[in-house]
């Protein structure tokens, strides 16, 4: 490693009480009766039914419809990648096929004061059927199932929010045909039985790319790129009933876990200050920047991304990598102590102990995002990176989103990827900086005998 300069240390440290204030208390501002939210502190993270509530609803087909256990199935199925492609991890669906009703339960949404389930429940049971249609009201020329991903975007040129479709092999094809053979037409776009535009045709498209334009914010354009990847369901779901779920811990639990949480963190980091002096301090702001960092990927931070909802498995997730942080720090200070009592000098006793305990703190890191990373790809939403990543591998089991283990490898895959980054590297640098000092040189700070 190059030298680290005196000045480290503190620029560091003041990155992490940024990140720390920032990912806990946000950024909003209020003009009227209108909150403008810049940045998503802590308050703003989704938590799960038993901490905050939410709705309870039961689907069924449209009256008169029999149908068959394949079609509940997948209708199952496609509510449960819609949660998931929502972030909204936990969740509960359940189908009764004698009966041919879906119950789902999820939780309410960061933010969210009116509680209206009717509204939490209506995308849920739309069948987004997406259809391209010769002008108006013409024959269809390209349906959802010819669209291989669906992305919401802003277009630079005009500022305005896009859906943006990449078409399979078969979809390139009709669109290039349509496109040829409609220039100077247009071509109306309809979800459902709703037409959300209708372009132009002003060139031969031929590259399987098309976009849809309306009028979108960022939310409605992620909407609606989330329910074309989540698939049409196969009759539109009709509302039997629905209500309000009433927390089973609520929102004192939830503070009693945050404070359990705090004293819990404050013990640790006393213990390894006394045990471990200077490094013992370091540690405990690199572990700082951690749990900020982790918050911050929860609660969305921007708010163009949406909070992810914490689960109880997703809350074990982040237990579990703070735990990996703490033992990656007492490794290498715990490294440190011996090189200083075998005679090394202070910089060379620092330099030996990170690189003699780096590889078996990366091994391990490396083997748990791998696990972790695997978790959701196998059962997170098929769009998502992880899930194109092993296609080769899970498509043929099917569609298996489930919110719970997708929620503990995702807070377990951030935790860990901060634990390599603020335990490892931000550690390093603070401590070697420090040591420049002149006042903090005695190898005694370091666990040297005096």
């Amino acid at each position: 490693m190059k030298k680290v300069g005196k000045p480290m240390f503190f620029v560091i440290t003041a990155l992490i009480i940024a990140l720390t204030l920032l990912s806990f208390f946000g950024i909003s501002y209020t003009f009227g009766d209108n909150v403008t939210t810049i940045i998503k502190g802590a308050n703003d993270i989704r938590w799960g039914i038993d901490i905050r509530g939410g709705v309870d609803v039961t689907f069924t087909p449209p009256e008169g419809t029999d149908a068959t256990d394949e079609q509940m199935a997948a209708a199952e199925s496609i509510i449960k990648v819609r949660l998931v492609s929502q972030n909204i991890t936990d969740s509960e669906v359940y189908t009764d096929y004698s009966k041919d009703r879906i119950i789902v339960r999820f939780p309410w949404k960061e933010g969210e004061t009116d509680f209206n389930p009717e509204n939490a429940v209506k995308e849920l049971g739309e069948t987004a059927l997406l259809t391209f249609r010769e002008n108006q009201d013409g024959d269809v020329v390209l349906e959802g199932t010819d669209v291989k991903e669906a992305r919401a975007g802003m277009d630079t040129q005009t500022g305005e929010y896009i859906v943006s479709l990449e078409l399979s092999d078969e979809g390139a094809k009709k669109f290039s045909e349509a496109t040829d053979r409609l220039m100077g037409q247009y071509i109306s776009i309809w979800m459902d039985d709703t037409m959300i535009s209708m372009p132009q045709v002003n060139a031969h498209i031929t590259d399987g790319n098309a976009q849809i334009s309306g009028n979108f914010d960022a939310e409605s354009a992620k909407d609606l790129a989330d329910k074309i990847n989540g698939g049409a369901l196969p009759f539109k779901l009709e509302t039997e009933n629905f209500n309000s779920i009433s927390p089973t811990l609520g929102m004192g639990s939830r503070d009693a876990m945050v404070t359990a949480g705090l004293i819990a963190f404050v013990l640790v980091s006393l213990y390894i200050i006394v045990l471990y002096r200077l490094p013992g301090v370091i540690a405990v702001i690199a572990l700082t920047g951690q749990v900020a960092g982790t918050v911050a990927c929860i609660s969305g931070f921007f708010p163009t991304f949406a909070s992810f909802t914490l689960t109880l498995p997703g809350i074990a997730g982040i237990i579990l990598g703070i735990g990996m942080g703490v033992d990656a720090n007492v490794i290498t200070s715990e490294r440190i102590k011996e090189e200083l009592r075998i005679g090394k000098t202070l910089d060379g006793a620092i330099d030996s102990g990170f690189q003699r305990t780096f590889s078996a703190i990366f091994d391990g890191n490396i083997t748990t995002i791998i696990v972790a990373a695997v978790l959701m790809a196998a059962f997170g939403p098929p769009t998502s990176f992880l899930s194109k990543l092993f296609s080769p591998i899970f498509q043929w089991f099917g569609t298996t989103a489930t919110g719970a283990i997708y929620s503990f490898g995702y807070t377990l895959v951030v935790s860990v990827v901060l634990n390599l980054l603020m335990g490892v590297l931000a550690s390093r640098l603070m401590l070697k900086s420090i040591s420049k000092f002149k006042a903090l040189k005695k190898p005694w700070l370091y666990g040297g005998a005096k």
